[in-house]
């Protein structure tokens, strides 16, 4: 018997493709619609702001999938499309274009947008958004023909970037109104590791002083600071975080809060409409909270796990959340979640640039981070899961197995 249902993604990100390559999977022959606002088919995120920007990866390596995926496995790819209006009673949606689609279930994988500055000259030329496969080619070019790069924002984008900057060859300095790169994440240990990582690379530091204005004619020449100093740069690249795209949602009647609300199985507040990825806070049930997530893992995982719960099959997302980043020689993965701890210990010293640091809470570890140790960030997952008390000094003496502490 011909499959009849209709499935609707929108948001051609990695969390979109990875849901539709999971249909098919799973053995879904329904029409699989695809929607998605670039021109270029699904791609990864985390090499713009590394490997990518810096040259060093070729374009064709950034798709989730070769170009004739989506066509073999009869996937309606709408590339430069883009939704109007959900209807989430009728089941329907209204694209740009004026098309009206009915669904029987529906993903939204929409992402999420840069947080956009808003001072005066912000809309100059000069001044850089990255979150798009496109904005990632300006970014390079200007680079490369910079006299000077200034990036605002000390988080991982900013720190990222700053990174790639100084690699292609550029000056840069980095700005950012807190006293530390990615203290609000990682606590002022790891912000003055990092800090004294990008130090080390020649990156001018400004910290605790915010922007009042970006000057110059029609292209930025300088950033102006609260405090009166003047940095002078001819390429700007803002790096102050992102939202979530949820404006599809927002008169649709979908719960939100900080995202599009769902419950462990990734199921929104509507019948048959469910999210993925930068866009959804989902309830993690280790963490006994919602948490949004805004890294690859999350878009990896999450996308698969909602096409099964979309065919029907009870699967709840409880993957620990990880992401990873590289800074120079400094590579890094983190597992768990820490909005909050008693102490940062550490194994291994930070200053030989080889460590593990690890966030806790009560007694358990709620999150770790190994920088250039590897193949241990599964284990410290699986202790962060389990939710038990951790033999502190365990866990800190280089000569114990961490494997042990889950025994």
């Amino acid at each position: 018997m011909t499959e009849t249902r209709r499935f609707i993604i929108v948001g051609a990100s990695l969390a979109g493709a990875k849901a539709a390559e999971t249909l098919r999977s799973e053995g879904f022959e329904g029409e699989i619609v695809l929607i998605g606002e670039e021109p270029v088919r699904p791609y990864e995120r985390p090499p713009l702001s590394k490997d990518y920007l810096q040259g060093k990866t070729e374009m064709d390596k950034v798709f989730v999938h070769e170009e004739n995926f989506y066509a073999d496995h009869d996937i309606d790819m709408r590339l430069s499309s883009s939704v109007k209006t959900l209807d989430a009673k009728g089941k329907e949606i209204v694209l740009a274009s004026g098309e009206h689609l009915v669904y029987d279930a529906l993903l939204i994988a929409t992402g999420s947008a840069p947080r956009r500055i808003t001072v005066p000259g912000a809309d100059l030329n000069g001044v850089f958004y990255l979150r798009t496969l496109a904005d990632s080619d300006r970014l390079r070019t200007a680079i490369t023909k910079a006299n000077r790069v200034i990036v605002i924002g000390a988080g991982w984008i900013g720190c990222e970037v700053a990174s790639s900057a100084r690699q292609l060859g550029a000056e840069v300095a980095m700005i950012e109104v807190g006293n530390l790169p990615l203290e609000s994440v990682l606590g002022p240990e790891l912000g003055r590791f990092y800090r004294d990582v990008h130090a080390e690379h020649g990156v001018e530091l400004h910290f605790g002083a915010g922007v009042e204005s970006i000057r110059g004619g029609d292209t930025a020449e300088e950033v102006r600071l609260a405090d009166g100093t003047s940095v002078k740069g001819d390429v700007i690249v803002v790096g102050i975080g992102v939202t979530p795209r949820i404006e599809l949602v927002e008169s649709a009647g979908l719960a939100q809060d900080n995202g599009i609300v769902t419950d462990q199985y990734l199921a929104t507040s509507s019948d048959g409409i469910y999210a993925a990825g930068d866009v959804a806070s989902a309830w993690h049930p280790i963490f006994d909270r919602h948490i949004r997530l805004e890294h690859w893992s999350s878009a990896l995982n999450q996308g698969p796990v909602a096409a099964k719960n979309m065919l029907g099959t009870p699967t709840p997302y409880e993957r620990i959340p990880y992401f990873f980043s590289d800074q120079y020689d400094i590579g890094m993965e983190y597992a768990g979640f820490a909005k909050d701890w008693d102490e940062v210990v550490f194994r291994g010293d930070p200053n030989s640039r080889e460590f593990i640091a690890f966030w806790m809470k009560d007694g358990r570890l709620v999150a770790g981070m190994n920088v250039n140790i590897w193949d241990v960030s599964k284990t410290i997952a699986a202790i962060v899961a389990a939710k038990r008390p951790v033999d502190r000094a365990a866990l800190i003496d280089p000569a114990i197995d961490l494997a042990s502490l889950l025994e």
